[in-house]
């Protein structure tokens, strides 16, 4: 469990790593008390809430502090659908934490019972299927008011399969949660 403290920590670590960069053109990893390894997702938006990169860890592979790190530079820098972000954007974006549960596949006899399992507003789902794989946090399905089949939907296109590829039954469907962290520019 990440503490609302702990929470702006990482967001502060979040905001700082990216700010480093500019100046050093390289991540550093800042060595930090949060070394249970964890999942995490790093958020970018505009002010006006549209996204402008997302990247992250499903698995628990690093140390959070280390994983934020990397995922910040990662949004920032690397994300395929944006161009990289500059400095002059810095002060115009706010950055946004999902800690992650370990993903959990689901086990079915039919699809239909993901309908019955997976509760919008908490879940993410990861889909598997061959060597395609799409992830979407928790927070995709309420903020696109998403109802659960076009929220697996969506995430079998996010995994470049068609969007029925859920009721197939070579495909994985996982599940996992996230603790959310936003920055609050309102002040």
């Amino acid at each position: 469990m990440i503490t609302q403290k702990d929470g702006k920590e990482l967001l502060k670590l979040t905001r700082q790593t990216v700010k480093d960069y500019f100046i050093n053109s390289e991540l550093k990893i800042r060595k930090t008390r949060f070394k249970e390894k964890q999942g995490v997702f790093v958020t970018i938006q505009n002010i006006n809430g549209e996204l402008r990169g997302c990247i992250g860890y499903p698995y628990p592979t690093l140390p959070l502090g280390e994983a934020v790190q990397r995922a910040a530079i990662s949004a920032a820098f690397e994300d395929p659908r944006f161009p990289s972000l500059t400095k002059e954007e810095l002060d115009q974006i706010i950055f946004e934490i999902s800690v992650l549960t370990k993903p959990e596949l689901m086990q079915v006899k039919n699809p239909k019972e993901y309908l019955r399992r997976i509760k919008i507003g908490e879940d993410g789902l990861i889909v598997e299927c061959g060597f395609n794989s799409g992830l979407l946090l928790p927070q995709v399905a309420t903020e696109h008011d998403l109802n659960i089949e076009e929220f697996l939907e969506h995430t079998c296109y996010k995994a470049g399969l068609p969007p029925d590829m859920w009721m197939d039954e070579r495909a994985k469907i996982y599940k996992f949660q996230a603790e959310i962290f936003r920055e609050d520019k309102s002040k």
